[in-house]
């Protein structure tokens, strides 16, 4: 019996169980062979990739990765051409785009790189119509917009999000709170420092025995469920922000454009009417939370043609080795000027553990 057949009877077995307390083990375990199942199906066979895989091998480029994914005609290349100096094919025929088309979006001193994948269809994470390869690169972005029509109804988002959960990707997530470590011996140590509804330490042990884990540590942090534990077990899922955003809202009535809108995480936009297009833009920075800082040279001014784009939460030290990688060493650093939103007075002589703000001004002294 192949990998499909078995998930297929996992979850009809899962489908026809009732859920209780009695059968709460019993599922917990059922889930457990199905993701393991999962992620056999994710990984594929060991040998090479082939040339139709390679297509799809887009080199990383800028300061963030953006992937548009969606079902076919839904206007990912129509967006990408809008947005971007690209031109990538739109048909009114699906399944226009069959490779993945990189385009580059300048936004406020910024390089995104947008990627436009092919449509996929129910069934892309098993591999249908080239599933498998569209979210294998998905898993690399920073940000996934799920491009949705606004003429059709809500269950393509619940198809997409489900497509995208089989194959480990959590989006809007963030990773449980529960620490975990296999070790060589000493047997399963389960804690938990807040009351646990969903998860014990005897489904656990069974987890783990089901993957030949006879020994680890483990503390929860938060009332995980079991789909939960069962991803921090498995260790290779992607946690991706997430916009939705709704295409063709020039083809339904203002209370539907309303109605979606004022969902969580959407967008809604007309890509053939530039509709709100400049909206959808502002929204991308904003989720991306990237964060710009300019460097300055001693008795000069600030350079702000080219700014340093960094991370949200990045500190001095990640400007210093974005600069050069040997400033990264405090030995070679005297010390560190910086101006703008961060500081308690302009300027501030501060460290390498600084938190930076979006538009500081750094200066490095180099140790003589």
């Amino acid at each position: 019996m192949g990998i499909l057949e078995r998930i297929k009877e996992i979850e009809a077995e899962m489908a026809k169980t009732q859920k209780n307390k009695a059968t709460e083990f019993h599922l917990g375990l059922l889930k457990s062979k199905l993701a393991k199942l999962r992620s056999q199906l994710l990984e594929g066979p060991k040998s090479g990739g082939n040339s139709a895989e390679k297509q799809f091998e887009v080199v990383k480029y800028g300061d963030a990765r953006v992937a548009l994914i969606g079902f076919p005609s839904v206007g990912k290349s129509t967006l990408l051409s809008t947005v971007t100096k690209t031109k990538s094919e739109a048909a009114s025929y699906e399944f226009t785009t069959l490779t993945c088309i990189p385009g580059i979006l300048e936004h406020k001193g910024a390089t995104i790189q947008l990627l436009d994948l092919p449509g996929i269809i129910e069934g892309a994470s098993q591999g249908k119509g080239r599933g498998r390869q569209v979210i294998a690169v998905a898993r690399s972005a920073d940000l996934v917009l799920l491009m949705l029509d606004a003429t059709k109804s809500d269950v393509q988002r619940r198809l997409l999000e489900h497509e995208l959960a089989v194959v480990g990707i959590r989006i809007n997530q963030s990773p449980p709170n529960v620490y975990y470590k296999p070790k060589k011996t000493g047997g399963v140590s389960f804690n938990a420092t807040v009351p646990l509804t969903h998860l014990n330490a005897k489904l656990c042990i069974a987890i783990l025995r089901d993957r030949s884990v006879h020994s680890a540590d483990i503390i929860a942090r938060e009332d995980v469920t079991v789909d939960q534990f069962l991803d921090v077990v498995e260790g290779n899922r992607k946690y991706i922000k997430c916009l939705y955003v709704y295409n063709k809202i020039d083809s339904v009535s203002l209370e539907e454009v309303d109605r979606l809108a004022r969902q969580p995480n959407t967008v809604v936009v007309s890509c053939e009417s530039r509709l709100n297009i400049d909206a959808l833009i502002d929204r991308i920075w904003t989720t991306l939370a990237l964060c710009r800082v300019y460097t300055k040279k001693r008795g000069a001014a600030p350079d702000f043609g080219d700014p340093l784009v960094l991370r949200e939460g990045a500190r001095v030290e990640d400007a210093c080795r974005t600069i050069h990688r040997s400033l990264a060493d405090a030995s070679q650093v005297k010390y560190c000027l910086v101006w703008g939103a961060s500081t308690k007075h302009n300027p501030q002589r501060v460290g390498f553990g600084h938190l930076l703000a979006d538009e500081d001004v750094v200066q490095v002294v180099k140790a003589t």
